[in-house]
Parts: C-alpha cells; sequence; structure tokens
C-alpha cells in the first residue's frame, strides 16, 4: 500500500518537510535558491495586495503573479462565483458551455477593433501557440518575426519566439523560418517583412521579462502599417500587459493599435484560476478552422472548462465595474513620480521605466573601481546577474515586501502589484526602497547585506525546519 499524504497533512507541512519534498519530489536548485535568499516561507493566507505567513507575519506583494493578480489575491467576487457553479459539470466536451460563451462574447466587446472570435487555453504559452499556429494556417506562410529580448513562453513554439539564449539554446533546433530582430527597429522589421514569407509579427507592446522595456512613440503603430503592407499579421502578446495593468484595457491603446491576434492570460483568471485566450478576428479564424473539416485542428481538453470561464467573466465585470485601468493610470503616475526622485538621489538606480503599475528598477553595473579592476571584471558579471536579486532580498527581509527580477534581465526588479493596491501601500513600497537605497551606495554594500543573510539562512536552517 503507498504511503500517501493527504490534504489535510499537506497543510500542515513544516518548512523544512516542505523543503525536503521539494528537494526529492520537484526542482532542488530552485529550493537552494529561494533557500539562500531566506525566500522560502511558508505562506498561509492572502487577500488583495497582503499575504501572511505562518508566524503571523504580514507582507506587501509587488510581485503580483507576474502579472496574474490584477485583482489580487482571492478577490471576493471570483471567490463567489465559482461557489455559484461548483455543482455544474467542469468538464463536459459533448456540450456547448454557456459561461465560455458569456466569456467570449465579452471579450469580444472589451479588445480592440474587430477582434472577435477566441480560443480558451490554460496558459500563456498556450496562447501563444495557437496564435503562431493560426498564423501559420490562415496565411498559408510559415515564417514568424520576434525580437531580441522577447519573452513569450518556454514551451517548444513559444520559446521559437523567445529572445534569450539561455532558455533556448538547451532545446534548438527549434521552429524552423523564425526571424530574431530588434525590439523598436523599425528599419530591421520592414527587412524581415519585404522578404513576403512572413506569416506573423509576434510583439510584446511593453517587453515585461526583458526589462519593462517601453518601445519608441509610435513603433506599434508603424509596425501595424507595415504588417498590413506586406501581407503579415500582427500578434499582439498581452498576457503581461493586459487587462488594465498599463493604464488602459490593452496596452496596444496607447497608440491605437488593433492587431489581427491578441493573447491573453494571467490575470484573465482573476488570481485564482489557470485560463488563457487568444482572440482574432472572423475571417482569419474562418481562414484557418473553417468548416465541420478543420473545426478540431486545434483543440485543448481543459481549456474552457466551467470554473476556470467562471473566474474569467467575473475577473473580467470587476476589471470594468472598478475601472481598474484608470486607477492602474492614475497609481503608475504617482509611483513612476516618486521612483524617478528617488533616482536623482541613488547612484545605484540607473534608470525607472514603465507604465501604469508595469515598472522596472534597473540597477547601475559597477566599472572602473579598484574592486572592478581587480576583479578582472568579474564584479560587473556578478552585479549583472544578482544584484536586482540582492535589493528584492532586501525589501523582503527588511521590509517585507514581495518582489523579485525579470526574467531576460536580472539587474532589473519589477514593482506589478495588485491593480487593487492603495496609495499607502505604494509609499510604503517606495519608502522602503529609498531606505535601502540610502544605506548601500555601491553594489559591494548590497553583496556584503546579502552574503550575511545567506549566511543567516544557513545558520538557522535547522531551526526553522
Amino acid at each position: 500500500m503507498p504511503s500517501l499524504l493527504t490534504l489535510d497533512q499537506a497543510l500542515e507541512l513544516s518548512r523544512g518537510q516542505v523543503r525536503e519534498l521539494w528537494r526529492s519530489y520537484l526542482n532542488p536548485g530552485l529550493v537552494t535558491m529561494l533557500e539562500l535568499l531566506d525566500f522560502d516561507r511558508r505562506f498561509v493566507a492572502a487577500r488583495g495586495a497582503e499575504v501572511r505567513d505562518a508566524a503571523g507575519n504580514t507582507y506587501l506583494d509587488f510581485l503580483g503573479g507576474y502579472g496574474a493578480l490584477n485583482l489580487g489575491h482571492n478577490h471576493p467576487a471570483v471567490l463567489e462565483a465559482l461557489r455559484r457553479v461548483e455543482e455544474r459539470p467542469n468538464l463536459l466536451q459533448a456540450s456547448l458551455n454557456p459561461v465560455a460563451a458569456a466569456l467570449a462574447h465579452n471579450l469580444a466587446q472589451l479588445t480592440p477593433g474587430n477582434l472577435q472570435r477566441s480560443f480558451f487555453c490554460n496558459s500563456g504559452a498556450e496562447a501563444v501557440e495557437g496564435a503562431l499556429k493560426l498564423a501559420r494556417a490562415a496565411t498559408g506562410k510559415s515564417g514568424i518575426v520576434y525580437c531580441s529580448n522577447s519573452f513569450h513562453g518556454k514551451t517548444f513554439g513559444a520559446l521559437s519566439v523567445t529572445g534569450r539564449a539561455k532558455y533556448r539554446k538547451p532545446f534548438e533546433p527549434l521552429l524552423p523560418d523564425c526571424v530574431e530582430i530588434p525590439y523598436g527597429d523599425e528599419k530591421a522589421l520592414e527587412e524581415a517583412l519585404k522578404t513576403g514569407r512572413v506569416a506573423a509579427f509576434i510583439v510584446e507592446p511593453i517587453q515585461g521579462e526583458g526589462g519593462v522595456i517601453v518601445p519608441p512613440p509610435g513603433y506599434l503603430a508603424r509596425a501595424r502599417e507595415l504588417c498590413t503592407r506586406y501581407g503579415a499579421l500582427l500578434i499582439a502578446d498581452e498576457i503581461q500587459t493586459g487587462l488594465g495593468r498599463t493604464g488602459y484595457m490593452w496596452a496596444c491603446d496607447h497608440e491605437g493599435v488593433i492587431p489581427d491576434v491578441l493573447c491573453v492570460a494571467k490575470s484573465l483568471g482573476g488570481g485564482v484560476a489557470a485560463i488563457g485566450a487568444y482572440v482574432t478576428t472572423d475571417d482569419l479564424w474562418k481562414k484557418a478552422y473553417g468548416g465541420l473539416e478543420r473545426a478540431l485542428l486545434h483543440t485543448s481538453t481543459f481549456g474552457g472548462n466551467t470554473r476556470a470561464v467562471t473566474a474569467a467573466l467575473t475577473a473580467l465585470e470587476v476589471t470594468v465595474k472598478e475601472d481598474l485601468p484608470a486607477r492602474a493610470r492614475e497609481l503608475g503616475d504617482y509611483l513612476l513620480g516618486r521612483l524617478a526622485g528617488l533616482k536623482e538621489q541613488s547612484p545605484l538606480l540607473r534608470e525607472v521605466r514603465g507604465r501604469g503599475l508595469l515598472v522596472g528598477l534597473e540597477f547601475a553595473q559597477p566599472s572602473g573601481g579598484l574592486a572592478y579592476r581587480l576583479s578582472g571584471g568579474l564584479l560587473g558579471r556578478v552585479a549583472g546577474e544578482y544584484l536586482g536579486s540582492l535589493v528584492a532580498g532586501e525589501l523582503l527581509n527588511r521590509h517585507r515586501i514581495i518582489t523579485a527580477y525579470t526574467l531576460n534581465n536580472p539587474n532589473v526588479i519589477r514593482l506589478e502589484p495588485p491593480l487593487t493596491v492603495t496609495r499607502e501601500q505604494v509609499d510604503t513600497c517606495v519608502n522602503a526602497l529609498t531606505e535601502i537605497l540610502s544605506r548601500h551606495r555601491s553594489f559591494l554594500s548590497v553583496a556584503a547585506s546579502g552574503a550575511r543573510t545567506v549566511l543567516q539562512s544557513v545558520l538557522t536552517k535547522g531551526e526553522r525546519s
């Protein structure tokens, strides 16, 4: 008889027991990383922008599930909606789900222009996979253009259009006919499209994992124009930027751009359900999947399940009713303004950028000093890879504020709180950053503080197990 853990036992596992189970059955490298920075805390409750650990300490969540928590943790309207459908069949493919139908209708009302038809899946990477397949099927072409420093996911198709070699190299060869160009470079885009072999150009309106990179003014509008001219589809990856995050419902709205395909996920599930979607035009859908013979060319077993679409339907309702895009715009302007003032005071803070409540802080790299020269440049390389995580560690361990660095640029930490965050909570975060950057004037100072955290974590590891 196998020895199985029950849910009750799982909920009562100690911090040390959780670590050992992760080491044995999940990802031991991740355990070591989180353990050294003292990030592996056992959180037991969450609501809005706050989470609580097993010791009763309260934290502010300025990571926001990498953009999946626009509504915050456990929004009561979403939880109540899920209770209302708990007796309904969740997975029943031999029928047409009424809630999925309502969600598709609402997405058609809220997405730009003539975007009308939705496909429901379970994640952002799946939404990208579906969009790429749609582009090839609808156009009859195979080429896909994507940007350096982009992030679209880690499944094979999504990884093939993700612009960071670290994630791509171990899995090559990836999809053929994928062409990388610099982000924000109109001339490079036109050169790639001129071949006439391109099915689609996939782009993030703001590069999230790339370090919160805002494109040059007019870039998205120019991309729209070039794709139309050369017969390629424009795929907007709004997985992290959509649903109000940047101050408008969609980041494309900043330039009035209407893509051919829009990918959405993360906050679509209201912070409690896994759901993604791509939305496209009626014409493109019919070219790719019109008619009985092609209706089942692309499907998903769990896509459009009752609980996921119920959470999404409610999340959209809350987003509109509470006007969260306007809230993100107002608080984002306030946050960026305060951080701009902080940048003027701190030599460690190289740049502040973003829109709405998607903000990136890039830290300055050491160069030219004695320590830099003696290390043969190693100090700069280490700072580039770890400075963001060290500052995030300071925020967590000293101020109980949760953040993280961006995947493609670990020298940038993101501030991506729920759109329901309060001005007082924003002030708490900025005040914490001010304290940290006032105390540390160099990478070596931050590194020394981080080393003390690591040492303390190692010494007290046994006590907390």
